[in-house]
C-alpha cells in the first residue's frame, strides 16, 4: 500500500474511531475497480451520528492535506459518501447498511483481467 494511501486510511480510521463508528470495515477494491483503491464502510447509530462521522472523516482528511472530492447524502444522512480519491468512505444507518450489504457486493464482483488493471500495458 503506498505511503500516502496508508496515511489517508489511517487518518480516516482514527476519525471514525474517535466518534465511535460501529462495525468499521476496510475493503481493498483496487483489483476490482479503477474508481478508488479502498472503501471504508462504517455504521452510525442515528442520522445525526452518520452525519457527524462523515464530517469527521472529511475534516480529518482535509486537515491532513488530502483532497476531498465531495460528500453525498447529507440531506437525509441515511447513507453518506465521502470521496477522498484513493479512499471512499461510506457511513450508513444500520438499516441502510443491512439493505445494501456493500461488503458482500464488492466481494462478489469478479476481478478485472490483468490487462485491464491500471498501470498495466497489454
Amino acid at each position: 500500500m503506498p505511503k500516502d494511501l496508508a496515511s489517508l486510511q489511517s487518518v480516516v480510521l482514527a476519525a471514525l474511531d474517535d466518534l465511535k463508528a460501529v462495525d468499521v470495515k476496510v475493503l481493498d477494491v483496487s483489483r476490482l475497480t479503477t474508481i478508488t483503491s479502498v472503501m471504508v464502510v462504517a455504521t452510525g447509530t442515528s442520522n445525526r451520528h452518520v452525519r457527524a462521522l462523515a464530517d469527521a472523516a472529511r475534516e480529518a482528511a482535509k486537515g491532513a492535506g488530502f483532497t476531498v472530492l465531495g460528500v453525498e447524502g447529507d440531506s437525509d444522512a441515511e447513507w453518506m459518501l465521502v470521496d477522498l480519491v484513493d479512499v471512499v468512505v461510506h457511513v450508513m444507518s444500520p438499516q441502510t447498511r443491512e439493505l445494501y450489504r456493500l461488503e458482500d457486493l464488492w466481494s462478489a464482483l469478479p476481478r478485472r483481467p490483468k490487462a485491464e488493471q491500471v498501470g498495466d500495458s497489454a
